[in-house]
């Protein structure tokens, strides 16, 4: 208190009876001008969070595909090695590499690089367990049971490595394009109303899901591409619904074609099938929950029944054990 009042002594002295009142219009003064650029300062609107998220995710892939490109000129030096690293067989070099597409590796030489993986990581792990067991044997006699085991089951391991590996990508990716396969349909619906065409709508899907759903975006993407590169859209949709390797793709691609071909409106199948497609998603989540219960029971048993037990029977077990030992 006596330092606010020797304050306002001197500002009194200074500037009158009003320096007090004058020194907290100041401060307050100096305070506004503080906050008012903060106050002024514009919030981004949600849209603009949507267009910049998306330009970053175009930019992104637009390094990725040029990485992508270098990728592949240096993954030419296995050009040479092709015989030995991929099937001879057509059908079996079809089966590969429509798996390693579904996976999303859709690169020329995909299938050459995962043989090369499952090769190095074979041979690589399995001369590592062999040195590990050399190694590890010192003056000890080894049996041959465990020589075979430590040996042969790392150069296992690294064999099927690749093979799990692209099995969990086209299962993730599958999982990625029919969660967001309803909301695409119903943005293609919207847009055939509006008076788009049918690849309009599909260029229009490819830049609007890709923030979302990157698989399915992708694959929209090369479904317009090609078709503008004069590939016949009956193929291309037929193309589309083989390379993902989903029952709702193909029944789409087949909606489509149907509808093109017999000249029905594309909007009145459209809105069909996206109904349908949204009823198939709530059936998956109501599946999904209706697990809950058997994956919990388990869980259930290990974790509240024993204590329970314990809380029940415990007290009757001490007394019991206390009576006898009494007696």
């Amino acid at each position: 208190m006596d330092f606010l009042n020797n304050i306002t002594t001197q500002l009194t002295d200074n500037f009158g009876p009003l320096g007090p009142l004058l020194a907290v219009g100041l401060l307050g003064l100096a305070l506004m001008v503080a906050v008012l650029p903060m106050l002024l300062q514009k919030k981004p609107e949600p849209f603009d969070k949507l267009k910049a998220l998306r330009r970053e995710i175009e930019t992104a892939s637009t390094a990725k595909k040029g990485a992508s490109l270098r990728h592949n000129e240096k993954a030419d030096k296995l050009q040479k090695f092709a015989s030995f690293l991929e099937p001879q067989d057509e059908e079996a070099m079809s089966a590969s590499r429509l798996k390693m597409m579904r996976a999303g590796y859709k690169q020329k030489n995909a299938v050459r690089t995962f043989h090369f993986a499952q090769m190095t990581l074979g041979v690589g792990l399995l001369v590592l367990g062999l040195l590990y067991t050399l190694a590890s044997k010192g003056d000890a006699e080894v049996s041959t049971q465990v020589m075979i085991l430590s040996t042969l089951l790392p150069g296992g391991l690294g064999y099927y490595f690749p093979m799990y590996w692209v099995n969990s990508r086209v299962q993730k990716r599958q999982a990625e394009i029919v969660s967001g396969f309803p909301d695409a349909l119903d943005l293609m619906l919207v847009c055939v109303e509006a008076g788009q065409s049918l690849d309009q709508s599909i260029n229009r899907i490819a830049k609007e899901s890709r923030a979302s759903c990157p698989a399915l975006a992708e694959e929209f993407d090369t479904v317009a591409q090609e078709v503008k590169a004069g590939k016949e859209r009956v193929k291309v949709l037929k193309d589309m619904s083989e390379r993902v390797g989903i029952a709702d793709i193909s029944s789409f691609c087949t909606t489509l074609v149907q509808s093109a071909s017999f000249g029905t409106s594309m909007s009145d199948a459209l809105r069909v099938y996206s109904a349908e497609m949204r009823d198939k998603r709530i059936m998956r989540a109501e599946e999904m929950a209706n697990k809950l219960p058997t994956k919990l029971t388990l869980g259930t048993m290990l974790f509240t029944l024993p204590p329970l037990l314990i809380i029940l029977i415990g007290p009757s077990i001490y007394g019991i054990s206390k009576t006898v030992g009494g007696g």
